[in-house]
């Protein structure tokens, strides 16, 4: 299921601190769904983390990019465990599962100390009363803590990793961005399934290093045929033994080792809200390079610019490294990464609401499982992140804990995305008959919103309630930025018949809250119901929006 409501969110930041010969790091909450919130810790990255991330590396990703040691480089330990040439394979599944917890609570416990911890404890308990998942972004600054699998990230023993768990829709994002501009929400999945080079011999434009890219060939055409299918629309037996179409409207469009040009005009003519890349891609400075076709490529900077302009809301990428930063080479034994160097990073930096792509290498079986019922889930309804969730879950459930491939896909959203791709509908929508005589057109009194800044902008609350927010489905429209998607609503209890003033209430469902002026100072109400009365002022989001007088009239 999707939740109508926006989910409260806490958002953390991680950044170095400018201290000299320490690994010193700041960890700060940006955004939290309550005041007090808002804090702040600082401590030293510990010698136990690098040695179980050193630990980690030499299991899970033995031919992968060469790994940046954090802070001073650490010396791999006697103590830590060969796991290549096991014997007994009881024995290395249960080192394996060791290792892939040690470095989960690890990291939790590194990240959520001191006031930090607080701050989650109480977001989960306002998100629990509101029967809503908390969701929780990370704000990775230094760019050397990036390659890091956080999506591992566990309480303790037993306990779900972060990105597993129901009441948690986990995300990376980045604060450096360019502001989301208003779109309004799409009704079916336009999607545009790009199928790049299969297998490119040769370095990568930008590659500084000397080893030879020879990739395994993927089953791109075979892949794009059974995402499709995936993609159809299916019908199901409901309670009532009628038949209803379970999914939202989906069409996929393919190309297949497209030029850059064919691709930039295919996304100039046609309206897409998902481009789905499967192929190959390398580390770039400039959000890495993508292999379309032979001799062919197309780094992340140029492909931003394309998705920005024809607003694409989510781009996943079945392509290895698409959320590794780039590195660069400062001697012979000290690599550096570049900051904002990953795709995922370039694209939301650019404007690209959501981007999902993977931080290692990945099996094409892994790869195909995820995104199909990635795709489907999409297709159901769901939140981007819910359906991250969900798909990560499958690929724990195919390929098991102690194996890497759960921890792969990583997703980042833009800070002022919510996760909505579509506009799902009831589907039964309650309706009045025509003719029919109601309360509401025989009421003696009249209720409306008016903007003070423009006494005749009236908004008349005729069928009882109103909406207000930023997406244009609202009755009420505020484009601005501390303004939720759907903001508040402002409604009527009154009875049919009554002769009495209707009783009208507000109804705060945002991420910042809405202020009203009482006793001569503007006082906030957030997640909460309260009584209006006529004359009252209001601001949504911010002291510093424009403000709306309610007003009740007595129509005769």
């Amino acid at each position: 299921m999707s939740f109508p409501s926006e989910s409260p969110c806490l958002s953390i930041a991680i950044a170095r601190l400018n201290i000299p010969e320490t690994n010193h790091f700041a960890i700060w909450v940006m955004q939290a769904p309550f005041q007090r919130g808002y804090v702040h810790h600082d401590h030293n990255w510990p010698e136990v983390l690098s040695q179980a991330w050193q630990a980690w590396l030499e299991v899970f990703s033995p031919h992968s990019l060469p790994a940046i040691p954090i802070g001073t480089p650490q010396q791999p330990l006697a103590s830590t465990p060969n796991i290549h040439p096991a014997s007994n394979s009881d024995i290395k599944i249960n080192r394996t599962s060791r290792l892939m917890q040690n470095l989960g609570i690890n990291l939790w416990q590194w990240l959520f100390q001191g006031e930090i911890a607080h701050s989650l404890h109480q977001s989960q308990g306002m998100a629990i009363g509101q029967d809503l998942p908390l969701r929780v972004r990370l704000d990775i600054r230094e760019p050397e803590l990036i390659a890091l699998p956080w999506e591992i990230m566990q309480p303790g023993m037993s306990l779900p990793a972060f990105s597993l768990s129901r009441e948690i829709l986990f995300s990376r994002t980045s604060s450096d961005v360019h502001s989301l501009p208003n779109r309004p929400l799409s009704q079916s999945l336009n999607i545009l399934l790009v199928i790049g080079e299969s297998n490119p011999q040769g370095k990568s434009p930008a590659s500084n290093n000397h080893q030879s890219l020879v990739l395994s060939k993927l089953e791109l055409e075979a892949e794009a045929a059974q995402l499709t299918e995936v993609l159809k629309p299916r019908e199901i037996t409901n309670q009532n033994s009628h038949r209803v179409n379970s999914t939202i409207p989906c069409q996929v469009d393919t190309l297949i080792q497209p030029t850059p040009e064919e691709l930039i005009s295919h996304l100039d003519q046609k309206t897409y809200n998902i481009l789905f890349y499967a192929g190959h891609g390398t580390p770039g400075p400039d959000g890495g390079w993508l292999f379309l076709a032979p001799q062919t490529t197309l780094n992340g900077t140029e492909l931003a610019q394309v998705l920005v302009r024809n607003r694409v809301t989510l781009a996943v990428f079945n392509a290895c490294w698409g959320a590794q930063p780039a590195t660069e080479r400062l001697s012979s034994d000290q690599i550096q990464a570049i900051p904002r160097s990953s795709l995922a990073e370039v694209l939301i930096y650019h404007g690209v609401p959501a981007v999902l792509g993977m931080r290692d290498e990945i099996a094409d079986q892994e790869a195909l499982s995820f995104i199909q019922v990635f795709a489907q889930s999409l297709t159901e309804g769901m939140l981007i992140d819910q359906a991250v969730a969900v798909a990560r879950q499958q690929l724990l459930t195919l390929y098991r804990f102690n194996q890497p491939a759960w921890t792969l896909p990583v997703l980042y959203m833009h800070p002022e995305f919510n996760g909505q791709l579509i506009q799902v509908f009831d589907e039964l929508v309650t309706q009045l008959p025509t003719n029919s005589p109601t309360w509401i057109s025989n009421s003696t009194f009249m209720a409306f919103l008016r903007s003070q800044d423009n006494q005749n902008q009236v908004w008349p609350i005729l069928s009882g309630t109103i909406t207000v927010g930023r997406s244009q489905e609202n009755d009420v429209v505020i484009l601005e930025r501390w303004v939720s998607q759907r903001h508040a609503e402002i409604f009527s209890r009154c009875l049919p018949n009554e002769e009495v003033e209707a009783t009208y209430f507000l109804r705060d469902i945002s991420r910042f809250g809405t202020l009203i002026y009482e006793s001569n100072s503007w006082q906030r109400i957030h997640r909460d119901e309260v009584v209006l009365k006529s004359g009252t002022l209001l601001k949504f989001g911010s002291s510093q929006g424009q403000a709306f007088e309610f007003v009740i009239e007595i129509t005769k």
